[in-house]
């Protein structure tokens, strides 16, 4: 099973990479572009013994999250499960 965890920084918080790709966009002639965020993807592959649980696995997603893949005070993120 592949476990997707998208991590975002929250709405309050500044992007300024996401602000200079939205300049660059404007640059290259792209307009339009009212808002850029930058985030991360991780991918996580289950091993299928774990994967029986869902709502423990869901669990220890989030426990991964918050503990080491995204930084809580600044970031959100959502976990999405595909089997």
């Amino acid at each position: 099973m592949k476990a997707t965890v998208v991590v975002r920084l929250k709405s309050e918080v500044l992007d300024p990479q996401g602000d200079a790709v939205r300049r660059a966009l404007g640059t290259l002639g792209f307009e339009g572009v009212k808002d850029v965020r930058i985030g991360k993807i991780v991918e996580i592959e289950i091993d299928e013994a774990h994967a029986k649980d869902a709502a423990g696995l869901k669990a220890r997603l989030a426990k991964m999250s918050d503990e080491m893949l995204a930084n809580p005070v600044i970031e959100d993120y959502e976990i999405k499960l595909d089997s």
